[in-house]
């Protein structure tokens, strides 16, 4: 029961997307010295951060000695907007389709090279049966010569 209680008192300090860009969204009321979750989800804006609430270096609002906090510009939004997260959808899908053109790229390229170094095995396997034959041939020749030269050279000596 507390339990739905504390969700329905959450739902209802959610501020809108026009209320989290404006500073009265700054003011929520929390009790003291506890923050919602919205409070800790939320980054503050450079100019209208509120005294109490943590600024993006993790300090209460000061910067540390010899580092400088960061521009406005260059701060990092946590939530992001549905135009902005349409926008890196659609530069993700974009990059995808270029990698995976440049796959088909490459692999085009690389059955070319396969095709044209079967053919250049093929070819040498061809020029090497024929070798091949007229080895065994010659081989064949050579050894009948033998044989008559054997039993010619045996005969003369009867």
């Amino acid at each position: 029961m507390q339990e739905q209680a504390t969700s329905s008192i959450a739902a209802s300090s959610i501020p809108s997307s026009s209320e989290r860009s404006s500073s009265s969204a700054l003011h929520l009321e929390v009790k003291e010295g506890m923050e919602s979750d919205d409070e800790i989800r939320r980054v503050p804006e450079m100019g209208g951060e509120a005294t109490g609430t943590t600024s993006a270096s993790g300090r209460d609002g000061t910067a540390a000695a010899g580092q400088a906090q960061p521009s406005a510009g260059t701060q990092r939004k946590r939530g992001r907007s549905p135009a902005d997260k349409e926008n890196k959808r659609l530069k993700r899908l974009l990059r995808n389709r270029v990698s995976a053109q440049q796959a088909r790229e490459r692999k085009k390229a690389y059955l070319i090279d396969l095709e044209a170094r079967v053919k250049e095995l093929e070819t040498k396997n061809a020029e090497l049966e024929e070798r091949l034959s007229t080895l065994q041939n010659e081989n064949q020749m050579l050894r009948h010569i033998l044989k008559n030269t054997t039993a010619g050279a045996q005969e003369g000596r009867k």
